[in-house]
């Protein structure tokens, strides 16, 4: 994928994150009242939530970089870290999300292989750049 649409898909993550992380704040204890939830239960269920915003919001970050890094030269490194990452985001967050909002508790053992999924985007991210000597001249400008 081309440095733009890496930036294009991290920049509407981030938003749909910020978009579900005030629904979190605001509407979601009310709807888990509704359903008749405890509140032990909306505790867990808001937190769950949370954590999926989260690591939703620190994804779209690395893709935004994965973009910019991708303007310097489009590695496969960093094509899989993208693709690992956004897996992951849909299987992490996604089945936090569907697990809370729908109460089908399987979903949450989903939930690990998107934390595989990071992982491998996270390594691949760390071999594009070490592979990668086109940044060196970048940064030795900065600073």
């Amino acid at each position: 994928m081309n440095s733009n649409r890496w930036i294009v898909v991290a920049a509407l993550l981030g938003a749909s994150g910020v978009l579900l992380g005030a629904m979190g704040a605001h509407l979601l204890r009310a709807r888990l009242e509704s359903t008749g939830v405890g509140a032990e239960e909306i505790a867990e269920q808001t937190e769950a939530f949370d954590t999926g915003v989260r690591y939703q919001m620190y994804h779209a970050l690395a893709l935004c970089s994965i973009g910019l890094m991708a303007r310097a030269g489009n590695r496969q490194s960093l094509n899989v870290a993208g693709t690992a990452m956004v897996f992951g985001v849909a299987a992490f967050s996604g089945c936090l999300y569907a697990y809370v909002l729908t109460g089908i508790r399987p979903l949450v053992h989903v939930v690990p292989l998107g934390g595989v999924a990071f992982i491998v985007g996270w390594l691949a991210l760390a071999v594009a750049a070490w592979r990668d000597d086109s940044f060196d001249s970048v940064t030795s400008h900065v600073g």
